[in-house]
């Protein structure tokens, strides 16, 4: 379904609250901005932010950060964390391309990667966000021992991801082709998607993976 553009929410995200708009300023000082001493966690991809409105709560002991660059979709994010009124939560109107302008070497702890688009034709293989060319970035702004999380109901992007990540060093530490019928699920949070998938009866692929540093 085609996104439906709106004027409006440009002005919006870059005026609200918990959007940080010169992330370069604090690069490499994320925990000063939060104030506190807490491990970062960032969603690449927000959705419409019910995991990081939910899981902000659940989880108060860490800092988390939502990247989204398509306004109309971060509005709706940022207006389901007003609802949160978590203090630990803040989002970046960015592409992911620019990641490592907006984080130190080894500052984050953990990334997700829920429900990305699969971009299903080879040609488009580049776009994938387990691609070589992000998990070099991820990489970088991971601490050694840092992780990425992956959750998708593709499973060609699943065995693409696998393949990617092995090449490019990261240890996989778990990983099942059926998450809700896994011992992975106790701690699971879902998504919009995830929970329309799990409602029609589909599985849902996930993994995590561990950063070798450099």
């Amino acid at each position: 379904m085609r996104l439906r553009r709106k004027p409006e929410a440009k002005q919006k995200v870059m005026e609200h609250p918990l959007t940080v708009m010169e992330p370069e300023k604090v690069k490499g000082r994320w925990r000063n901005l939060f104030g506190n001493d807490q491990p970062i966690y960032m969603e690449l991809g927000t959705g419409k932010g019910r995991f990081l409105s939910t899981v902000c709560q659940v989880k108060p002991g860490i800092n988390w950060i939502g990247v989204e660059r398509i306004e109309e979709v971060l509005l709706q994010a940022l207006q389901k964390a007003e609802e949160a009124e978590c203090e630990n939560l803040r989002f970046l109107w960015m592409d992911i391309r620019q990641l490592d302008e907006a984080f130190a070497e080894n500052e984050a702890d953990r990334i997700y990667l829920h429900f990305s688009d699969p971009w299903p034709k080879k040609r488009h293989a580049k776009r994938r966000l387990t691609y070589s060319f992000f998990l070099e970035k991820y990489k970088q702004v991971l601490r050694p021992g840092g992780h990425v999380i992956l959750k998708t109901d593709n499973e060609q992007l699943f065995d693409f991801s696998l393949e990617q990540l092995e090449a490019a060093g990261f240890r996989l530490l778990e990983q099942t082709r059926d998450l809700h019928n896994s011992p992975f699920a106790v701690d699971n949070v879902m998504t919009e998607y995830e929970e329309k998938f799990v409602s029609r009866g589909m599985p849902i692929y996930f993994l995590m993976a561990e950063n070798p540093g450099k």
